[in-house]
């Protein structure tokens, strides 16, 4: 049987089977380019395939192709460059096929992307749009736009899903190489350059690592804070920067803090993370929690079974890492399912979170109480002192505010940054450090603070 009927009659009973969506994601762009006496070869349109029809769906096509032909085969999945390496003699069976032009040349390439991280799955807010909307830019145009992007923020808040979501949408809308990568898994690789083979020197490990890390379209680096101290690693990491930089191929890296903050690594490379676009995800702000809450709830499909209270008490009681708002989700309903499907209302939420929830009701609470006492002394409203308004009338009881905040609850600068109205963080540094100077020497001052301190432990 010609081959190109063969497919067709196997593409047709699989498409009876899948989703509509999964049929043309993973199967619409495939070919049977032959089969011999135990090998099928199949061309896949870019390695992202490869990889994810042979974990997912070679059962499948193993049974189809024993149903049309009464053989077993294994499969082999190739891009249409690797067929001529690949296929022993060409032996191609059937009339000419129309082939791709990829430019992936390794059937051992890994991206170590996540496919569930994607755009369509980051929940947007005040405090992560603009790195969101930098992110898409570069993964429409990498290479071109912002290179090299460098996102940093807090543990938890979506850096990482924002890098993968890159990657992912860069393999599904193009031919190009995109490696991820964390900073130690870079040491390492590093490290094993200076390992020797069986003839007793290290080319190959040199050859595999320069293969692995500059052969490619994409570097994406997560941690990067990490190469703090291997000296010898950065060095190598400045070449390969270089080299990707200079052939106008993405880098994407990110951080726990911004480039300038990076103490430990070299001048060199501070600066050069900085000639792209530097963004910041803020922690999530009341409402950004309630709506990552609801998508994980829904993803669970059990929004019918917890009442909407549950879901301010879990987004006002638990900070702004977003793994911590998923992992109470995930509390609440192993806790319901051990206790026999109990209704999820508020009371069942305390009881099933008490030993998860370290500081007690709401940390938001607690800045908007300090914001509301230092409104109420000096007679203007919260909206104001969480307002961009310059005047000293309102600055000032927000540099206050902003203090209190800082030593009284402890809060993060980054944390009071967002609560009010998401100002950066080095506006919130600058505002302690001016009440710590000035108290030293205005006891008027000192007495207000003092004053409002009790108010605060009062309440």
């Amino acid at each position: 049987m010609n081959v190109d009927v063969l497919w067709n009659n196997i593409l047709n009973d699989i498409k009876s089977e899948l989703s509509s969506l999964s049929f043309q994601t993973w199967f619409s762009d495939t070919k049977l380019y032959s089969f011999d006496n135990s090998k099928a070869y199949i061309i896949v349109p870019m390695p992202i395939h490869k990889k994810h029809l042979k974990d997912n769906y070679s059962e499948l096509i193993i049974n189809k192709l024993y149903k049309n032909t009464n053989n077993n085969y294994e499969l082999v999945f190739l891009l249409s460059e690797e067929i001529d390496e690949k296929v022993p003699n060409n032996n191609k069976e059937s009339e000419n096929i129309e082939l791709s032009t990829k430019n992936e040349d390794s059937e051992f390439y890994e991206s170590n992307l996540m496919e569930k991280y994607t755009f369509e799955n980051f929940i947007v807010g005040n405090s992560n749009k603009f790195a969101q909307a930098a992110a898409l830019s570069v993964a429409e145009n990498p290479g071109k736009m912002y290179n090299p992007l460098f996102i940093y923020g807090e543990s938890g808040l979506g850096k990482t899903h924002l890098m993968h979501a890159i990657g992912n949408y860069i393999m599904e809308n193009s031919n190009k190489h995109v490696l991820y990568v964390t900073s130690d898994q870079f040491i390492q690789d590093f490290i094993n350059i200076n390992k020797k083979d069986e003839s007793g020197n290290n080319l190959s490990y040199i050859d595999f690592f320069k293969n692995k890390y500059r052969n490619i379209d994409v570097l994406m680096i997560d941690d990067i804070q990490f190469l703090g101290g291997a000296n010898q690693t950065q060095q190598e990491f400045f070449q390969t920067f270089n080299s990707l930089y200079n052939d106008s191929k993405q880098i994407i890296i990110s951080s726990d803090r911004s480039p300038q903050d990076l103490k430990l690594l070299e001048m060199r490379l501070r600066t050069r993370f900085c000639w792209g676009l530097t963004v910041n995800i803020f922690p999530p702000d009341f409402a950004l929690r309630k709506e990552i809450l609801k998508k994980k709830i829904i993803g669970e499909d059990i929004s019918n079974d917890i009442d909407d209270e549950v879901i301010e008490y879990i987004a006002s009681n638990i900070g702004p890492d977003v793994r911590q708002l998923e992992g109470a989700v995930t509390r609440i309903i192993a806790y319901s399912a051990i206790m026999g499907g109990t209704k999820i209302n508020v009371d069942f939420a305390i009881e099933a979170l008490k030993d998860f929830i370290n500081k007690g009701m709401g940390e938001t609470r607690d800045s908007a109480r300090v914001m509301k006492i230092v409104s109420e002394y000096f007679q203007i409203s919260v909206e104001d002192i969480k307002s961009k308004k310059r005047n000293s009338n309102i600055s000032f009881p927000r540099q206050i505010a902003m203090y209190l905040c800082r030593t009284e609850l402890d809060e993060s600068l980054t944390k009071i940054g967002t609560e009010f109205g998401g100002k950066d963080h080095t506006t919130v540094m600058h505002a302690v450090s001016k009440i710590e100077k000035e108290i030293l020497n205005n006891q008027e001052l000192k007495s207000t603070i003092d004053k409002l301190k009790k108010n605060i432990s009062d309440v």
